[in-house]
């Protein structure tokens, strides 16, 4: 007689009873029979009396091969016990369930691994059949443990390997799948994953009926409040059948097997959300009664967590649970007063009321006062009942209260109170206006079209033609403006065109770099011949009398960053219309001196022109708009708590919807890779080019690594900051070039071969833009690499390169910008990032190649900029040079998911490096192995 058991953690025991010689059974049973029983175990045994344990020798199979013994055990075989025949009855049935897709996947954790397995989905008809085995268990069997744990142990390692059989032999994609297919631990579990699998197998016991909890709202009595009172709600216990309506469990009416299904299911309920233990039943029913401070604790917190066991709640109809918020509805003139007296701007008389509302509920001043004074969060509003916060309540209408006191206020008044430092109570979701305040607001402005002004030497496009209108309808109005269009879009040209269009008897201040105050007396020649432009600059400027003459005899009077900050008490005692900040991302830092010099010139209008209004963190928008408009955005510290804090490191969606609320108005920014905006721009191609270190390149950075290694080891603050970015910088010299590191003036080549391969490569494709007839513009951060690199190159293609940094003359940088431009200008021009990078049209060039890279993707899109804008009619090329398994690589890698403001991970330019650990600076900077070239 052949004898079997499971025992947990074992498998399946096999043995013969005395009868030792045993006929032939179906493959696989005869195979395995053929092995040598080499274990033993102790069995329980008939007796005499009762039955007594027994030593034996048993075959030990595992689950994947017992399941496919117990598969092949005839159902009629005179030799087989009924011990044996019991565990193939349940291996049938595990079978025909896992047939029938009643099996799921599960995570469970052993050995120090996440394992996936199949498992019985469970619901009320395994219950039953599981039942049904566990009372019909052999006794032989039971002496292995308690009866259900065996058969659930028994169960639970077939079902897998009977899935895994009938699945066959397959691969999957998904590293979970194939783990589950192939029976091996899972890498990327976790016991939250577990957990979900967990509760998304319970939400499919679909054959027996769903748990339902109905809350009934109290019945009112006559005369009563709107108010809640301190009657208790029903929550009613119902079973909801597959495709029925969900019924009441009455007690003595509901059959034992429901009954049964319902009490283990409410069970799971109160497990679920304990505040439900405890509480008043109703004695013909399972249903609860709960006290209103538990209903509104049910619908906050409850809900959720019931959700989450899979247990519908049902609200009462005339139920809001809808959250308080603010709106302000705004009234203005249809036409702004400041028409007439255009100094007004921000002073603007409009009238403002703020309103409460729950849901979509508008509440009145008597029912704001009403709430105000209820102790309850559970309210009946108009017949209905809403749920909120009574304390949030008290504030919000005290908030209103306060707000609403003034009859009138200004437009800066109310932009104040929308971005004050202390945020309200609840979320303003709505800002209602009407008149010209309300298009301004919801972006629905439509400034009346400015006829071509006379004078004006040009053509404008159809969004520079909107620019000009816009900036006439803001400088009408008194109202700041900071034109952001995409560098190489025309912002000077609609500056200068709004200039001719107004025709001012007082003149303009305009603040620029240096590098590009050749480019707008140029651009003033040329569209506006007869603008009177003056330059204040150099050690002759004028002074006293005679700057006040100069700028009376102006209409445009332009100075640079640097002169504003010297100058700022003498360009301040002038009268000046407007004050314009051409690249104004110089004044990014508020509390530098050409910040504040810019703040203090006296002026009827402000703009700001920039491609780049954000280029690191939001503080740079808060200052440029409290330059246009002071005060607009409140105090650095309060823009930093409302706004730059939520955004940058919170990602907070809402901060980010309030804030373009507020700014949207005073910003106009046009990309030109929108096809509305600029159809002929020819495309852009970016691409980054890498390129292997040398020998003496690679010995040099892991000699500068280790130093810095060794240097930040036991050090802390500062002098650790120092060293890192010390670090970083002598890297970046390194993958340019050996001698621009050591400083040494040795040569570029030795014995005739590149010592950088990155100047190697440079050659080449300097020799494939110059075959093709073609130019190319050279960017780098460092002005001694490009000493380094311009005699090298003018050897080299027999062109004198010129070479535009900061310490170039304004009217020899000039000349050399008119001589690229020419026809018969050089093939190849090399700047520094800082110096060339903006303001400069260097359209004749249809290469870009950045030399060594910024950290700021933002700067070396501006320096890309002086090639890709309007007026170049060849397709351009970006390259950015990289060395090979270097920092500069990684980094590369880093900064291209770094795009958006919401990702302001990097920060401030490379100083969030300094703040890594020293395991992570060795990752970041060590050399790979494929750094290298041949």
């Amino acid at each position: 007689m052949l004898h079997g058991l499971w025992s947990p953690g074992a498998g399946l025991l096999l043995w013969r009873g005395p009868d030792s010689e045993l006929p032939d059974l179906p493959e696989p049973i005869g195979r395995v029979l053929r092995r040598r029983f080499r274990r033993h175990h102790t069995v329980q045994v008939p007796a005499a009396v009762g039955v007594q344990p027994q030593r034996v020798p048993v075959l030990a199979l595992a689950p994947a091969e017992a399941a496919d013994v117990l598969l092949a055990v005839p159902d009629d075989a005179p030799h087989v016990s009924g011990d044996l025949r019991y565990l193939a009855h349940v291996a049938r049935g595990v079978e025909r369930w896992a047939r029938a897709g009643r099996v799921v996947p599960e995570l469970y954790r052993a050995e120090g691994h996440w394992w996936p397995r199949w498992r019985l989905l469970g619901g009320e008809r395994q219950r039953a059949w599981l039942a049904e085995l566990s009372a019909a268990m052999p006794p032989v069997q039971r002496f292995e443990g308690s009866p259900r744990e065996i058969l659930d142990d028994f169960v639970g390692e077939l079902t897998d390997a009977v899935v895994r059989d009938l699945l066959g032999d397959r691969d999957a994609e998904h590293p979970l799948l194939r783990a589950l297919l192939r029976g091996e631990p899972y890498e990327g579990g976790s016991h939250r994953m577990a957990s979900g699998l967990d509760a998304w197998r319970a939400s499919l016991t679909a054959d027996e009926p769903e748990l339902v909890l109905r809350l009934l709202e109290p019945e009112p009595e006559e005369g009563e409040s709107d108010l809640a009172d301190d009657a208790l709600w029903r929550l009613q216990v119902c079973l909801r059948p597959e495709g029925e309506a969900p019924a009441p469990v009455r007690l003595h009416r509901t059959e034992s097997r429901l009954l049964e299904i319902a009490v283990r299911k409410l069970g799971a309920a109160v497990a679920a959300y304990p505040r439900l233990r405890d509480l008043p039943t109703d004695p013909d029913s399972l249903d609860l009664l709960l006290p209103t401070a538990v209903v509104t604790d049910l619908v906050l917190h409850g809900a959720r967590a019931l959700e989450h066991a899979g247990i519908a709640l049902l609200l009462p109809r005339a139920w809001a649970a809808g959250s308080p918020s603010l709106r302000v509805k705004v009234s203005s003139p249809p036409v702004p007063a400041a028409a007439e007296d255009r100094a007004v701007g921000m002073n603007e008389i409009v009238g403002y009321d703020w309103e409460l509302a729950l849901g979509d509920i508008v509440l009145t001043p008597d029912e704001l006062t009403r709430l105000a004074d209820t102790q309850s969060d559970l309210v009946r509003l108009r017949g209905q009942w809403v749920q909120a916060d009574a304390t949030v309540l008290a504030q919000a209408a005290r908030y209103v209260t306060q707000r609403n006191s003034g009859e009138n206020g200004t437009l800066g008044g109310l932009l104040g109170q929308l971005t004050e430092a202390e945020r309200p109570p609840v979320p303003v979701d709505e800002v209602q206006a009407t008149g010209w305040v309300g298009t301004l607001l919801d972006g629905t402005l439509e400034p009346a079209p400015v006829p071509k002004p006379t004078g004006l030497q040009a053509d404008l496009r159809h969004y520079q033609q909107r620019g000009l209108d816009w900036l006439a309808f803001m400088s009408d109005t008194g109202l700041g403006a900071v034109l952001a269009d995409d560098m190489g879009l025309g912002k000077t040209l609609q500056l200068l065109a709004l200039l001719a269009h107004e025709r001012s008897d007082k003149p303009t201040l305009l603040v620029c770099p240096m590098s590009v105050v050749g480019n707008w007396q140029r651009e003033a020649a040329r569209f506006v011949p007869d603008l009177r432009v003056h330059v204040h600059h150099g050690a002759d400027r004028s002074r006293g009398e005679d700057l006040t003459g100069a700028v009376r005899s102006s209409d445009l009077f332009i100075t640079t960053y640097s002169l504003l900050a010297r100058d700022a008490p003498a360009l301040a005692e002038q009268s000046w219309r407007r004050v314009v900040l051409d690249e104004a991302q110089h004044i990014k830092n508020s509390a530098t001196a050409q910040a504040r010099a810019a703040r203090a010139i006296p002026a009827e209008h402000r703009v700001a022109l920039t491609g780049t209004p954000v280029e690191n963190r939001l503080d740079e928008l808060r200052s440029i708009l409290d330059f246009v408009n002071r005060g607009m955005l409140g105090s650095p510290q309060a823009f930093r708590a409302r706004f730059a804090v939520p955004i940058e490191r919170e990602q907070d969606e809402a901060a980010v919807t309030r804030l373009r609320a507020v700014t949207s108005p005073f910003i106009l920014r046009r990309v030109k890779t929108d096809p509305a905006v600029i159809s002929d721009l020819p495309e852009k191609q970016e691409m980054t080019v890498r390129a292997n270190l040398t020998v003496e390149q690679a010995a040099l950075y892991r000699a500068v690594v280790d130093d810095m290694l060794k240097k930040i080891k036991d050090t802390e603050g500062m002098q650790r900051k120092g060293a890192v970015l010390s670090a970083l910088t002598r890297l970046k010299q390194v993958c340019n070039h050996p001698a621009h590191f050591l400083g040494d003036g040795s040569g570029v080549l030795r014995r005739g071969r590149h010592r950088s391969g990155k100047l190697g490569l440079v050659e080449d494709i300097l020799d494939s833009v110059t075959a093709d007839g073609e130019r190319a513009l050279l960017f780098t951060q460092f002005r001694e690499f490009g000493d380094l690199v311009v005699p090298y190159l003018s050897e080299r293609f027999g062109v004198d390169v010129p070479f535009l940094h900061g310490g170039v003359p304004k009217a020899r940088r000039d000349r050399m910008v008119e001589r690229f431009q020419g026809d018969d200008g050089p093939p190849i021009m090399l700047l520094s990032l800082k110096a060339g990078g903006t303001g400069l049209n260097l359209t004749a060039a249809n290469h870009v190649v950045h030399l060594d890279r910024w950290w700021n993707p933002a700067v070396e899109n501006q320096a890309t900029d002086r090639a890709f804008r309007i007026g170049q009619r060849r397709d351009v090329q970006v390259r950015k040079l990289v060395c090979v398994g270097t920092l500069e690589e990684r980094i590369d890698a880093m900064i291209s998911n770094k795009q958006e403001l919401a990702d302001l991970a990097i920060g401030t330019g490379e100083k969030w490096i300094t703040e890594m650990s020293a395991d992570q600076l060795h990752d970041l900077l060590i050399l790979g192995d494929e750094a290298v070239g041949e």
